[in-house]
């Protein structure tokens, strides 16, 4: 029996370990790992080589709407889904692993990422509560986050009908 916890233990520590590795806000680690607070925090300093930032997570469905936005969360979200379908691993996993391969995705296309790990999460959140979710695009056939209440009839993604000063400004931030 204390092989098996000592087990558990060693898992939860290695996951939290990657979690901060991908830049996880200490709420995220709390949430994800039943480690105590005072260990996850030791632990952040000792693999960040900083304390942790200290404030609320954004909880606002929004940010996830904003026409860049919507692309990288659009873009990790199917990745995540496709993670889910695919291998029986626990959400968690799937979404650190769906992570990793949108920040690949994006620097193989010399963009900066506007998703960090902490928003991925809390988009996955909003999903599973249902309010948001995906919703394809009658032009492109893509799938898209959306809000859940929207009418989606005629819905159109942002690649597909840009706003009129998308890409103007000094970020890029788009997928080619």
């Amino acid at each position: 029996m204390a092989a098996r916890s000592l087990l558990e233990d060693s898992r939860q520590v290695q996951r939290a370990i990657e979690l901060i590795g991908l830049g996880a806000r200490l709420q995220l680690l709390q949430s994800e790992t039943n480690l105590p607070y005072e260990r996850l925090l030791r632990l952040y300093k000792e693999v960040a080589g900083k304390s942790p930032s200290k404030g609320q997570l954004p909880f606002s469905t929004d940010w996830f709407l904003g026409w860049q936005p919507n692309i990288h969360a659009s873009l990790f979200f199917n990745m995540y889904e496709y993670m889910q379908k695919a291998s029986a691993i626990d959400e968690i996993d799937a979404i650190m692993k769906a992570y990793q391969l949108y920040a690949a995705e994006v620097a193989t296309n010399n963009v900066e990422p506007l998703l960090s790990i902490t928003r991925a999460w809390r988009l996955v959140k909003f999903v599973d509560s249902g309010m948001l979710c995906l919703t394809k695009c009658t032009r492109c056939g893509g799938h898209f986050i959306n809000h859940a209440y929207e009418l989606t009839g005629s819905y159109v993604c942002g690649l597909c009908e840009p706003p009129a000063r998308a890409g103007k400004g000094r970020r890029g931030g788009l997928i080619h």
